[in-house]
């Protein structure tokens, strides 16, 4: 049995946060020893397991003396085998002596200057793009180590169910849609799929055609007066941030992928999780899970015009997205599923200790 402590610093959740509560609540379900730092009051906190010990800690920013004196009590207090942080925060505010346990690992999921987490003993990268910025940029290849996220399978909903959700959205029953989720951020590449939506046919196959948009963020409105300006305001539905976005994603008949840069794409696990069609930009950490026209259909970043072509022959093809859906599911079981990285994460911890 391993004990280890799990810190981050985010109070709202995003793709870490998520997948900081998927871990930690798989590792304490293995009977592993658990130990979860995190900001009280947040949604972070409020996911976890009952079960699971909670220490709240503000972290309220990079500079935090207070917070880096108790994170550093915590750790003598409690002594883990492993503390693994979660994002800059976290990472920056947790400092072990080198030649004493807890082996720190800091854990990242985006192209990050490696300067602000050099002072950890191991790093996770959650893509082979992010492991070979890391060592590109001196950081020990034998210390830096690929695991990619999961997660959670999925039950399919009811048809009575999905049915409510198009009611919400107000998109009819023989509607073809197309689904997109993620923060309204310019890395996110919204303003090429809307560009890209816009020249895809209104209908096909005599179905009509809608996109649906789930997230939030500083490009709201001027992504909603980008679609007016495009004239397809009438067939784009915004839900807003949503805890149930892959519930979206089931309702789609492809999920589209538009980002300019990504970590590994959860929204692509989500996609395939539950047997969905992904067509996806070749940015960095998207290319380096989705194998093209076998699980997924890549197209080049920054290109609507390949993007809406792409898009409107794999609407136009349901045998198609039905092979893309299968082979999708079957990388998600064999790579990104809970057992698998769950696996990997304990045999990492059994390596660095060992």
């Amino acid at each position: 049995m391993i004990a280890s402590a799990h810190i981050i610093g985010g109070e709202a959740v995003g793709g870490a946060e998520l997948f900081y509560v998927r871990l930690v609540n798989a590792l304490q379900a293995r009977q592993q020893l658990v130990l979860a730092v995190n900001v009280a009051g947040g949604q972070v906190s409020a996911r976890l397991r009952p079960d699971i010990e909670q220490i709240h800690v503000p972290m309220r920013a990079i500079w935090d003396v207070w917070s880096r004196w108790r994170i550093a009590d915590i750790m003598r207090e409690r002594r883990p085998d492993i503390v693994q942080t979660y994002m800059g925060r976290a990472s920056r505010l947790t400092e072990v002596t080198a030649s004493q346990r807890p082996i720190h690992i800091a854990r990242l999921g985006g192209y990050y200057n490696p300067r602000r987490y050099r002072h950890a003993h191991a790093w996770v990268a959650v893509s082979p793009g992010i492991r070979d910025h890391l060592i590109r940029h001196g950081l020990p290849a034998n210390r830096v180590f690929h695991i990619s996220n999961f997660v959670a399978p999925r039950h399919p909903s009811s048809t009575v169910a999905l049915r409510q959700l198009r009611q919400e959205c107000a998109i009819p029953d023989d509607a073809l849609i197309v689904t997109a989720v993620g923060r309204l951020h310019p890395v996110k590449g919204f303003d090429d799929l809307l560009a890209a939506f816009a020249t895809v046919p209104a209908c096909i196959h005599d179905r009509p055609v809608y996109l649906v948009i789930v997230g939030d963020g500083p490009l709201a409105t001027s992504l909603k007066h980008h679609a007016a300006q495009l004239g397809i305001a009438g067939r784009v539905r915004w839900p807003g941030w949503r805890d149930d976005a892959d519930r979206f994603q089931e309702l789609a008949d492809l999920c589209v992928c538009s980002s300019r840069q990504e970590g590994v794409g959860n929204v692509v696990l989500e996609a395939w999780a539950h047997r969905r069609p992904v067509l996806s930009t070749r940015a960095r950490g998207l290319q380096d899970i989705i194998t093209d026209r076998q699980d997924g259909w890549l197209t080049p970043s920054d290109d609507p015009a390949t993007l809406a072509a792409a898009m409107e022959l794999l609407l136009r093809d349901e045998s198609l997205r039905h092979e893309l859906a299968s082979g999708g599911h079957q990388t998600f079981i064999v790579r990104h599923s809970e057992e698998a990285v769950v696996n990997a994460y304990l045999d990492l911890y059994r390596h660095l200790l060992g």
